[in-house]
């Protein structure tokens, strides 16, 4: 492991919530799956969808929702042609 490694990481301990927050803003973006129950609380101007579907929500860095897809694929896709890079979460 190099210094420059192990600097990142005490540095990176030291984040606030805030600033950590807006990293990546305007070109980061993440994928996470969900569940169909959860749609109405991340996007409530959403039709209702019947619940136990697995669908894949696409968020801003911040955490703003961007889009709902029943694909991984596609969210990834919508990510790409916003000129986001998009990251997993699990």
């Amino acid at each position: 492991m190099s210094e420059g490694h192990v600097a990142f990481e005490y540095e990176a301990k030291n984040v606030s919530p805030e600033t950590l927050a807006t990293l990546g803003e305007g070109h980061i973006a993440y994928v996470k799956q969900i569940r169909s129950e959860d749609v109405p609380g991340l996007f409530p101007e959403a039709p209702k969808i019947a619940p136990g579907l697995k669908l894949f929500a696409l968020h801003a860095a911040d955490g703003t929702p961007i889009m709902l897809t029943d694909s991984r694929e596609a969210a990834i896709a919508n990510a790409w042609s916003n000129e986001l890079q998009a990251v997993s979460v699990h």
